[in-house]
């Protein structure tokens, strides 16, 4: 039987971004389907009592920075450490991933393009151009998924993902559960191929 992942993550997320490439390789290796599942990081954390980053104090966002060099050198992955355009609000994009997904895609190279977009190439993904651009780039005819993106469908599948996440006690991204264990966060990947590979 095929293993499940399901994948809770916010494009505007480092941490979503620096294990994008690597859970989807994991997933692939270990023959288990990856479930993609974009969320409203404000309204997953809130329940949970997790502080959004603005809400932080100092300490907690220089040692942010301080992991976010040491994982950028580790891995050897471009990122901005300060995007220009961070916090981006990121609802339409996301919507996009969720509406690539309702039609059958693969939503993995999408959501790693819109994750670049931000994270290396300093681009808004609030706005429509770029995020029609983006589309385009990952084969889609951006406004057949915009239109997809902005309907009823895509933004009840965004709506239950966010209440999912809540109901499984997910408090912090990227989180990744299999069965109903839960992984908190990128630098636990190896954990979560330790536990397919169990399966």
């Amino acid at each position: 039987m095929t293993q499940i992942v399901d994948y809770y993550f916010a494009l505007g997320s480092p941490w979503s971004y620096l294990g994008q490439a690597r859970v989807a390789e994991i997933a692939k290796r270990n023959g288990a389907a990856l479930h993609y599942k974009p969320v409203d990081p404000g309204r997953v954390f809130l329940p949970a009592g997790t502080l959004r980053l603005r809400d932080r104090p100092p300490a907690r966002k220089a040692y942010r920075m301080m992991e976010l060099k040491r994982w950028r050198a580790h891995l050897g992955i471009e990122l901005t450490l300060e995007p220009k355009f961070f916090p981006a609000n990121e609802t339409l994009a996301a919507h996009m991933v969720v509406a690539a997904r309702q039609a059958g895609h693969d939503p993995g190279p999408l959501v790693l393009a819109f994750m670049r977009a931000m994270w290396v190439e300093d681009r808004d993904i609030a706005d429509v151009a770029t995020v029609d651009a983006v589309a385009e780039s990952c084969g889609f005819v951006s406004a057949a998924l915009r239109a997809a993106a902005e309907g009823v469908e895509a933004e009840a599948e965004y709506d239950a993902n966010c209440e999912e996440a809540i109901g499984r006690q997910v408090f912090g991204l990227p989180a990744y559960i299999l069965n109903t264990e839960l992984f908190w966060g990128q630098d636990r990947l190896e954990f979560l191929e330790r536990a397919l590979r169990a399966c």
